[in-house]
């Protein structure tokens, strides 16, 4: 007998689905917004799951959500710094890291939520302003993912980015209805 699938825990708003083509103006927008919105989002999922439940794994085998929010704490500044390198050099190759490993950190277990929560928020105002400014031509600038053995574009990233905030905030709203 097969195991069920868990892809609903453990993508609770679907795959990423990176575009082909330069986005539109209109859809950045929306991916703009998105990102803007991660901060009080998260912060609200977070409340409504509460205390108790953030030191749940949202599925077996899977995160807390305490572990879910450093996670974005500790990846969005590295995802804010990719979008600078490739607008400032040719294809950059951008540096990787272990998540599970910097899950595992103590800080993991002894920082409040709410210093990431507040990380986040000044992060994304900064980060926001910076892709309000961008240029048609600099969307299509460039940088090479070493892990994915992939290049992106930034409007590629974008929409990755966008989801992967989406995508955690899925997670601790399991959490609050477990």
């Amino acid at each position: 007998m097969t195991q069920p699938s868990d892809d609903h825990l453990r993508f609770p708003i679907g795959r990423v689905q990176l575009p082909e083509q330069p986005l539109t103006a209109a859809e950045r927008a929306r991916y703009i917004q998105q990102i803007t919105e991660l901060p009080a989002e998260l912060t609200a999922a977070a409340r409504a799951a509460g205390g108790v439940k953030l030191e749940q794994p949202y599925r077996s085998g899977g995160w807390n959500g305490r572990q879910v929010i450093h996670h974005l704490a500790d990846m969005h500044p590295l995802l804010y710094a990719r979008f600078r390198q490739a607008l400032t050099e040719e294809n950059p190759t951008v540096p990787v890291y272990q998540e599970q490993a910097w899950s595992d950190l103590p800080d993991v277990a002894a920082t409040p939520v709410t210093v990431s929560l507040a990380l986040l928020e000044s992060l994304h105002t900064r980060w926001v302003l910076l892709l309000q400014h961008l240029s048609d031509a600099q969307w299509q600038r460039t940088f090479y993912h070493p892990r994915l053995q992939r290049t992106f574009t930034l409007d590629q990233a974008l929409a990755q980015y966008a989801w992967h905030g989406r995508h955690h905030i899925g997670h601790i709203k399991l959490l609050g209805v477990m």
